[in-house]
């Protein structure tokens, strides 16, 4: 795809906030075709964590999720999580645990306004468009003014995820490794 086709196809997408039921039904969707345990290889990326539309609907009032649509397909999200919700996923309970433990220039991680990135995800066919680096575009304009950065975890085994997030200026803080013996590794972006 030449640099103009591409330019026109971002265009007929509509990157937004997520804000209604159908859209967040959306999200759910596309976080199932993309979970670990649905995919053959994960080669070209996954997720983890399940949410419900109620757990969305609740993040999303302190931290709005951004989404891109193809008419009324969702074809890519960024959720958007704060502190305030750092109980309401079980499994995501110890990346908090671990941010509390992470310092940023000599100052610890609870000192600062941060956001986290709950989750990303872009549909098969819509991959290598830009439409990940038109999301987090997105997402920088709305919370940038209200957070000092955004921070998350990925696992080491996606690579996919890894390189992208790097792509656009996340930068390594720390590892752990969890009971399951996955290795996470906490990256942060310095808007």
């Amino acid at each position: 795809m030449t640099a103009e086709n591409q330019w026109f196809f971002l265009m007929s997408l509509h990157f937004k906030t997520a804000e209604t039921y159908e859209e967040f039904v959306g999200i759910l969707d596309l976080q199932q075709q993309n979970h670990i345990k649905n995919l053959d290889s994960i080669d070209q990326g996954f997720v983890f964590a399940e949410h419900s539309v109620e757990d969305l609907v609740k993040m999303n009032s302190f931290a709005p999720h951004i989404i891109a649509k193809d008419e009324d397909l969702v074809v890519a999200y960024i959720l958007g999580m704060t502190v305030a919700s750092r109980f309401d996923i079980e499994m995501l309970i110890p990346m908090f645990e671990q941010f509390d433990e992470i310092e940023v220039n000599g100052t610890p991680l609870s000192a600062y306004n941060y956001i986290v990135v709950g989750q990303v995800a872009v549909a098969k066919d819509y991959r290598g468009q830009g439409i990940f680096d038109q999301c987090y575009e997105l997402y920088k304009e709305v919370h940038g003014d209200n957070f000092d950065f955004a921070i998350t975890e990925i696992s080491e085994r996606n690579h996919r995820s890894l390189m992208a997030h790097y792509r656009i200026g996340f930068r390594e803080l720390s590892r752990y490794v969890n009971e399951d013996d996955e290795v996470w590794i906490i990256v942060a972006w310095d808007w």
